[in-house]
């Protein structure tokens, strides 16, 4: 085999598959991955992976991509950089950062942003393959790249990702090549222009912005059009004159480009074929701002008069007809909005005259405005928009442009005009015409015939141009339009000739008739002609606008005769004035006479750089013909048009310097020439004429000569100052200052002239007379004159633009010296604003760069600014502030690009002066100041340009230690403020990370100096060492350095640019705490926290250098007071912050834990405290992390379980601040999921702190929000008031009622507050009724079970006991349940499981229904307790719960299986009772029982009796309660096919067999038969009732169920005896209540075992279902009604109103004010809810009207008993967990019943009835064999 070797050019490549490694040896790789190669054998490459350089391996080499490198050595490492373009290597980047946030967006569902982020990435990868590629022309890979950086910036900034910032180039920033100032520039503009961007996206018109900012940043444009295609059928040739028309104006505002169209379908020179290419240009921003630019092409065929005639012979040929035009809307290609992409293909579709003599400009505006259907036909075109003018454009667009691209001006000038550029063209348009038929029988068909003539009347030949792309003609021939009288032709034509020509040429219009038969045609001759000279009698050129001709009529030869003609007028109004001096004879000269019934105009425009059409402007640019007249035109030129005179900027100033010259030794004109010069710079710098700057830059640099200029232009500048400064009036002065800078540009270039010719002569002269005039400057500078201010200020906003210029030919060092007397001697506090903005200038010029210039500037600029930054006045600040702020920016930045050598002192300068300054401005100034950023900026740039000599410097100037000790101090709070409340945008990280090391190397700068000054005993200044160790540490934890949070590339940038920081600090302030010697004692406990952030920063390296510190604090502090309980407390509070804010880690504890106890094996004395101290924070921090691992956790539940455990931790340990400030998460939390009674059992706790007594809070009590102090009782009192309101949400009225009795206690006894007393008992009545009159939801009790160590150790193999919510049903609690924990698997069985799913590494959930066991309360034994105070009881203050599930023992009979049918029933016992600060509670104790079938039978049996009597109670408190679910009842247990339920009882338990088998069940076996017995008096007691309410339809049902009863009851007396209840007269008389005490004693279960109505699982029977029903209501005793005699004991009334409410449906508080409705049969739904271990509880829905009426008096209803446990409002809540067939069989219906539900099928309230029924015998089941709880 080969052997491996070093790869040469093979160094780099890229995954394009997945490769999966076998082996060790074998590297895997993923698509994308970036490999290093180092070795290469055979196939196969040896490298490693670039983001993870640990792995190595061999991978093949034909799944490597190879890219090429170049490779560096430094310092014997190579470094290899990819030789990919940095904007190809940078969308890498990009799109690997994107590609995972694209991916963590689709997992968030954000489809949007997924969507966009995706469509982003599809771009920029095309983008980059074209990058790549290497094909693009020069133009178009500027555009990309410039899509390509704003695709990627828009995109960071939506993706919040980091800031990217570039040069113009487009390349990113480096900082280290950067200074700070211009690092924030460019932010602050890459900034600006994202905004601008989004603004832009959020508009979405925008699509190509690159090219939309292009175009509206240049002054000149032009449109490429190229004409693709001609698809038209016309049969003849054509000529297409394409133009661009404005349809507003309805004018044409191009060119035309002419294309000549043959029959054939081709050009008609073949050669053009493809090559139709024109560009219109000179489109200026006004252009770009029309509303709407057509591309129109108006279509002329060339042959017959009319297309249909077939006789071609005797046609004329060759006439020019209308045909018709083509129009297509390209203002969004104009302006840019519309991408232009020269590939693009565009269809304008065509649209024919409609009728032969149809105007085609007509034509044109009916078509801007319709769309009409083209049928195909039109023009094929593509086109894009350039930047630039035409010598720019050939430049950038080559491949468009060349020299074979037709151009079309646009009519009129461009809107910058350069010198050099000779324009001479006249645009004619022939407008229109009216001409007479005379003796013509019908209209003419008019053809004009136009030529350019001589005086003479010679044609000039190819004088005329019909469209661009097209030869000059001699003469030109209009369309002829046929038949009509007053043609519109609207045709344009260039005019071009030479300009000495002008004045000697007119132009000739011939008309003429065409007829249509050639034969006819030759006969005809020119009817009538027009003429009109170019030039006027003054020298001016023929005006813009329209003309009106005259018509000259007459012999055809004549009007070839110049002499003839030219004698003539021209214009009809010369005509009209003069018609009435002209006699008949004048008019007709020479056989011409003028017709005034004929019409003809044109109208012109004259685009000439060479004519004027102002007489002034002439006279002065011709002055030498008349010089008598040149002063008044001088004078005059002020009035000139500003167009005209910058259209002959050249002419007139080279007019002006020859006066000049020319009067070289007079000074009779300079002022005059001198105003003038002024007048044209003033126009130059008006807005309108900004762009003509380059023109006179242009004209000073090339075409300027004046040698002389320069000293009378000087000498009327000292003038006009001078007298300025006298406070004379001088009117120019002002504008004279304005135009300072080309009036120097015009002394220096004529002294650079003088110079150049004479070698240099009168030098000297020349500086003195410039000194003299800075004299002149600075004397109007210390002018006091009111008049001269605003000269002073224009002079401080001009002077500087002067310097560039005046340097070249002064002595720059004098130049400064000048300057710095002309800054010195403005009075001290005037005009500050002005004088920095003017020094600012100053600084970016060239002056400012020269050593010696600065030496002389820069201690006048700093005094300034010192002045203008400490002031304190607080108007116009921000303005000033702006500009101070940016004169110091720009000195710095000038300093910055200097070599260090040449700036050491001015930096000195600026440090000594200004650097308090700034700092003492940024910490007065407010974060959210506008200009915060820069002072900040400016800040640090001046750290940064400090060297260690500076700094060695600057601390010398301080004059004692206390002003060094002053500045540190507010050094280091100002860094530590800068650090917490960055001020600048979260996405400037490189601003940012500069920021950092360049306070990172001041603050180890600082701790130099502390260390040498402030260290020993006498000097140690602690509080400016504390502040130092707050500041270290704020840095070291400060967001932007924590590199683990960030994404690998963002992490490796920032690792490979500026290292970790955090390391360099960190190690400082390690070394600087062991400097400390015996002063560290101060800083216990003060220092701890800061250290302990420190110390849980993610990195190894740093936690190993500084945990010993806390290992150096316990040894400093036991050493002194014997123990470190200090810093003990300090760290468990500080651990707290610091780990619920998201620091620390397992690692960190096992750190902690190691690092000190090595540390403290070296201390023998102390290491057993220590030893203890680590466990207790290793305790801690556990329940710290678990609490925090799930606060992000949707699961409320496992936050509050946290929250217990460290409220507990806390409480152990005396940590009584900690512990309530988790009372109040806690209370938070519950709060959140509305858990009102949990809250306030929370709460209660804080109240067990608090005593009744006047002494203040101690600061860790307080926490509640209240901030003002306040005394135990006040708080205890407010939290009472809050605890009771919770209370009262949760329906926990017993517990707000005792919390109400200890307040009164307070008011009545110790505080005498009688008024509180009387709002306290009217709160505590208001409780009491609530109780009676309120119906409460009875919750249910979950037991779950978490097993599998995949579970959090708080929930680790633990059995929990939950409180369900009202109503709330199992399955949905376990859903609920499951959606916590996605990957548990639910446990199907009940029982516990064994170690091995204990053990395993899953999560197994079990969760079931358990039934509370009702503890004893003395109080309530042998006494008539109502209903809805013992039901309370039955489900809240329990910490006892059964779950009883059946076992099968024995035979089992298939007829009757109650005899086999035994319960297993499981006890749990919870740590806590419920409801209590949990919803739930650990189960800490678990037991199991066994209960046999007689005792089952004997506890459903029981269960049903009481089912009963509650019934019956309510059905006597309330007449208004429907009678359905009575009936239902009464009927079950009667009708014989059920034989009472307990027929099955008898066959199990009542034989000989079963007697001799259990002989000791003989006691069990009697209470069985009571119980039998005494259900025949309830029964009768509810019969009776049945029969009172009855309605007169269901009589015949009643008596059906009353015989049935008389049988049952036979039966039963017969075989059991008889039973009898006392009747009872009045309920509030005596409560007789033995005997129905006396049938509770009967039962032979214990009171706890009978407590539930809670059922176990029984065999179903026909009589399961007729034991309990539900009752729809709770009612309202409205009278005192004495039940017929007989009926039941009070109990019995009670026991049933009670339990009917439970049955009923809720009744919430805020439901009692309902009104009345009739009751709704209930949904199926509702009667339908099986009981099994799903507990769904029934809520009937609750009658209003009845509920209105509800008011349980205490004393208006019998009692009984609290011994069976019920829930208020919900129907059993039976728990089975066997298989869900029980559940089913619940519901079955008796075969009695069926037979009922056929028959009565038709009557609707049986119906009901029977939904009420069922619903009973879901719920009843249960509660049958009731021996659950």
């Amino acid at each position: 085999m080969a052997p491996w070797r070093k790869t040469d050019k093979e160094r780099h490549g890229v995954a394009i598959y997945n490769f999966q490694g076998n082996g060790a040896l074998q590297l895997s790789l993923q698509i994308g991955d970036v490999v290093r190669i180092q070795e290469t054998c055979g196939d196969w490459y040896k490298g490693y992976l670039l983001k993870h350089k640990m792995l190595q391996g061999v991978f093949p080499k034909s799944f490597i991509h190879l890219k090429e490198v170049t490779i560096e050595k430094r310092r014997n490492i190579e470094n290899i950089i990819p030789a990919e373009i940095p904007l190809a290597q940078e969308v890498t980047t990009t799109l690997w950062e994107w590609g995972s946030i694209w991916k963590q967006l689709y997992v968030a569902s954000k489809k949007e942003r997924f969507l966009q982020v995706q469509s982003m990435m599809y771009d920029l990868m095309e983008w980059r393959s074209q990058l790549l590629s290497g094909t693009l022309p020069k133009d178009e890979l500027k555009e990309l790249k410039q899509k390509v950086t704003s695709k990627i910036d828009y995109g960071n900034k939506i993706l919040e990702l980091d800031l990217i910032v570039r040069d113009e180039d487009g390349n990113i920033l480096d900082p280290d090549n950067t200074s700070v100032i211009s690092l924030f520039h460019a932010h602050e503009a890459a900034t600006d222009k994202i905004t601008e961007r989004i603004k832009e996206e959020m508009s979405r018109d925008q699509p190509d912005y690159g090219m939309y900012s292009r175009i509206s940043s240049s002054p000149t444009h032009s449109l490429y059009v190229f004409v693709r295609n001609f698809v038209c059928r016309i049969g003849e040739d054509a000529e297409l004159f394409m133009s661009l028309y404005d349809p507003h104006k309805q004018m044409v505002i191009s060119e035309n480009y002419l294309v000549r169209w043959g029959s054939k379908g081709f050009p008609k020179e073949i050669e053009m074929l493809n090559n139709l290419k024109v560009v219109f240009t000179d489109l200026g921003n006004k252009d770009l701002n029309r509303d709407k630019i057509y591309l129109i092409c108006q279509i002329i065929r060339v042959g017959k008069m009319d297309l249909k005639d077939t006789n071609t012979k005797k046609c004329t040929q060759g006439l020019r007809r209308p045909f018709g035009v083509a129009v297509m809307d390209i203002t969004d290609i104009i302006k840019g909005k519309a991408e232009s992409d020269e590939e693009k293909q565009h269809f304008i579709p065509f649209h024919p005259v409609t009728a032969e003599n149809d105007f085609l400009h007509s034509l044109l505006g009916k078509v801007t405005a319709s769309k009409g259907d083209s049928g195909g036909q039109g023009l094929w075109v593509t086109m894009k928009m350039l930047v630039g003018d035409i010598i720019q454009i050939r430049k950038d667009y080559p491949h468009l442009v060349d020299r074979t691209t037709v151009v079309a001006r646009k009519l009129g000038f461009p809107e910058i005009i350069m010198p050099g550029d000779v324009r001479n063209d006249i645009y004619i348009t022939l407008l229109q015409g009216d001409f007479d038929k005379y003796n013509k029988t019908t209209q003419r068909n008019m053809e004009v015939i136009m030529c350019v003539c001589a005086e003479d009347g010679k044609t000039l030949p190819n004088a005329i141009c019909v469209g661009a792309g097209d030869k000059p003609m001699n003469e030109y021939r209009s369309v002829v339009y046929y038949q009509v009288k007053q043609p519109r032709w609207m045709e344009t034509v260039k005019v071009a000739v030479p300009i000495e020509d002008m004045q000697r040429i007119h132009l000739r219009f011939m008309f003429r008739h065409r007829s249509s038969l050639e034969s006819k045609d030759k006969g005809e001759k020119n009817f009538a002609m027009s003429y009109v000279k170019l030039m006027k009698e003054d020298g001016t050129t023929l005006h813009d606008g329209c003309h009106d001709l005259v018509v000259l009529k007459g012999d055809s030869k004549k009007m070839e005769d110049a002499s003839a003609y030219l004698t003539l007028p021209s214009y009809r109004h010369h005509v009209e004035n003069k018609s009435a001096t002209l006699s008949r004879s004048s008019s007709s000269v020479g056989g011409l006479s003028v017709s005034s019934r004929d019409v003809f105009s044109i109208s012109t425009l004259v685009c000439s750089t060479k004519l004027t059409q102002n007489v002034g402007l002439l006279g002065l640019l011709k002055w030498r013909m008349k010089p008598q007249l040149l002063q008044e035109n001088l004078e005059k030129l002020k009035i000139v048009d500003g167009e005209e005179v910058v259209k002959f900027l050249q002419d007139t100033l080279d007019a002006l310097f020859n006066i000049m010259m020319e009067h070289s030794q007079s000074n009779e004109y300079d002022i005059l020439v001198f105003d003038a010069l002024i007048y044209i710079i003033g126009l130059i710098a008006d807005r309108k004429f900004q762009h003509f700057n380059t023109v006179l830059e242009a004209y000073i640099q090339q075409h300027f000569s004046a040698t002389l200029a320069y000293k009378k232009l000087m000498t009327v500048l000292k003038t006009y100052l001078d007298t300025s400064s006298r406070g004379e009036q001088c009117e120019p002065i002002l504008r004279t200052l304005k135009a300072l800078e080309y009036v120097f540009k015009f002394i220096v270039r004529s002294r650079t002239l003088f110079s150049q010719l004479y070698e240099g002569k009168e030098q000297m002269e020349f500086e003195e007379s410039m000194r003299r005039l800075f004299e002149s400057i600075n004397n109007l500078m210390k002018s006091q004159y009111k008049t001269t201010i605003l000269l002073q200020v224009a002079a401080l906003k001009y002077i500087p633009s002067v310097l560039h210029d005046v340097e070249t030919v002064f002595d720059a060092k004098l130049l400064s010296q000048l300057l710095y007397e002309f800054y010195t001697c403005i009075p001290p506090v005037k005009l500050q604003k002005q004088k920095v903005q003017s020094m600012n200038e100053i600084v970016q010029s060239n002056l400012f760069k020269k050593q010696e210039c600065r030496d002389i500037l820069l201690p006048v600029i700093t005094k300034e600014l010192k002045e203008l930054l400490e002031q304190d006045d607080v108007q116009h600040q921000v303005q000033e502030k702006k500009y101070c702020v940016e004169l110091l920016n720009s000195i710095l930045e000038v300093l910055s690009c200097q070599d260090a050598a040449y700036t050491y002192h001015h930096i000195q300068e600026i440090m000594v002066q200004l650097l308090r300054t700034v700092n003492r401005t940024v910490i007065t100034m407010g974060r959210d100041h506008i200009l915060i950023s820069h002072f900040v900026a400016c800040m640090t740039a001046i750290l940064n340009q400090m060297g260690d000599q500076h700094y060695s410097f600057y601390i010398e100037t301080f004059q004692t230690s206390s002003e060094l000790v002053d500045f540190l101090m507010e050094t280091f709070i100002m860094f530590k403020d800068l650090i917490g409340k960055n001020v600048y945008p979260v996405d400037w990280m490189a601003m940012s990370m500069v920021q950092n090391r360049v306070f990172l190397r001041a603050i180890n700068k600082f701790a130099e100096i502390m260390n040498q000054k402030f260290l020993e005993h006498t000097n140690f200044e602690f509080q400016l060492w504390n502040n130092y160790f707050h500041l270290a540490v704020a840095f070291i934890t400060q967001d932007s350095l924590q590199l683990e949070q960030f994404s690998h590339a963002k992490y490796n940038k920032i690792l490979n640019k500026y290292g970790d920081m955090r390391r360099l600090i960190g190690f400082s302030i390690r070394d600087m705490w062991y400097k400390l010697g015996q002063n560290k004692i101060c800083f216990i406990p003060g220092m701890v926290g800061p250290i302990l952030e420190m110390t849980l920063i993610p990195e190894a390296e740093l936690r190993k250098a500084t945990i010993p510190i806390f290992f150096d604090m316990m040894l400093c502090e036991y050493q002194k007071s014997g123990d470190f309980k200090k810093f003990e407390n300090e760290i468990i509070l500080k651990l707290d912050h610091e780990v619920e804010g998201g620091r620390g880690d397992e690692q960190y504890m096992q750190l902690l834990e190691s690092i000190l106890m090595e540390c403290a094996v070296a201390h023998p004395t102390i290491s057993k405290c220590v030893e203890s101290f680590v466990n207790l924070v290793k305790g801690l921090l556990e329940k710290l992390l678990d609490y925090r691992g799930v606060m992000t956790d949707e699961s409320k539940d496992n936050r509050m379980s946290c929250t217990v455990n460290l409220l507990n931790f806390y409480k152990d340990n005396n940590r009584e601040e900690m512990y309530i400030r988790y009372l109040y998460k806690l209370r938070d939390l519950h709060l959140d999921c509305d858990n009102y009674t949990e809250a306030a059992y929370t709460l209660l706790l804080h109240t067990w702190l608090l005593k009744w007594s006047d002494e203040q809070c101690a600061s860790q009590v307080m926490q509640t929000g209240q901030q003002h102090p306040q005394t135990h009782r006040q708080l205890k009192e407010t939290l009472y008031e809050i605890i009771i309101g919770y209370f009262d949400k949760g329906k926990m009225w017993e517990e707000a009622i005792s919390l109400c009795k200890e307040l009164a206690e307070q008011y009545e006894m110790e505080i005498f507050d009688y008024e509180l007393l009387s709002q306290n008992l009217i709160q505590q009545a208001k409780f009491y009724e609530n109780i009676m009159k309120i119906l409460r939801p009875k919750p249910d009790y979950f037991a779950v079970g978490y097993y599998g160590q995949g579970f959090p150790s708080f929930l680790r193999n633990k059995v929990f006991i939950y409180r369900g919510k009202e109503y709330e049903r199992r399955e949905d609690f376990q859903m609920q349940l499951m959606s916590q924990f996605p990957n548990a698997e639910k446990m199907n069985t009940t029982s516990s499981p064994g170690d091995d799913v204990k053990n395993a590494p899953g999560q197994y959930i079990q969760c079931f229904t358990v039934q509370p066991v009702l503890d004893e309360h003395p109080r309530f034994k042998n006494k008539p307790v109502p209903d809805q105070i013992i039901n309370f009881y039955k489900s809240n203050y329990v910490q006892k719960f059964h779950y009883s599930r059946p076992v099968r023992r024995g035979t089992v009979d298939p007829e009757n299986e109650f005899a086999s049918m035994w319960i297993e029933r499981t006890s749990f016992v919870t740590a806590y009772k419920l409801p209590g600060i949990l919803r739930w509670f650990e189960v800490v104790h678990m037991s199991q029982t066994t209960i046999s079938p007689l005792e089952n039978a004997i506890e459903t049996m029981s269960t049903a009796n009481e089912k009963i009597l509650m019934m019956i109670n309510q059905y006597q408190s309330d007449e208004s309660l429907p009678i359905n679910p009575l009936s239902m009842l009464l009927n079950g247990i009667v009708d014989p096919a059920v034989m009472g339920g307990f027929a099955k009882y008898e066959k199990a338990f009542f034989t000989e067999e079963y007697t001799r088998a259990h002989p000791d069940d003989q006691d069990k076996l009697s209470r069985l038969k009571d119980l039998i017995a005494w259900q025949i008096p309830f029964l009768g007691a509810g019969i009776k009732i049945h029969e009172k309410r009855v309605s007169e339809n269901l009589r015949p049902f009643h008596d059906r169920m009353e015989e049935c009863f008389k049988n049952l009851k036979v039966k039963v007396e017969k075989e059991y005896g008889v039973r009898e209840m006392p009747d009872f007269e009045d309920r509030r008389l005596g409560r007789p209540r033995s005997m129905l005490r006396s049938y509770r004693q009967m039962s032979v279960i214990s009171m706890a075992s009978m407590n539930s109505d809670c059922s176990t699982p029984s065999k179903p029977t026909a009589e399961s279902f007729d034991l309990e029903l539900a009752a729809p209501k709770t009612s309202k005793v409205d009278q005192e009604e004495p039940i017929s005699p007989g009926s039941t004991l009070p109990e019995v009334k009670l026991r049933r109103s009670k339990k009917r409410a439970k049955r009923s449906s809720v009744v919430f508080a805020d439901e009692k004010a309902a009104a009345g409705s009739d009751l709704k049969r209930l949904s199926r739904k509702h009667e339908f809810m099986s009981d099994t271990n799903l507990s769904e509880h029934t809520a009937i829905p609750p009658r209003a009207s009845i509920l209105s009426q509800m008011s349980f008096a205490s004393q208006s209803m019998p009692t009984i008993p609290a011994l069976t446990l019920a829930v208020a409002g919900v129907p059993g809540t039976d728990d089975t967990n066997s298989s869900p067939r029980l559940s089913q069989t619940f519901l079955s219906l008796s075969e009695g019943d069926k037979k009922t539900l056929k028959r009565k099928k038709v009557n609707q309230f049986f119906k009901t009835m029977l939904a009420s029924k069922s619903a009973e015998e879901g719920k009843q089941i249960p509660d049958l064999p009731s021996s659950d709880l």
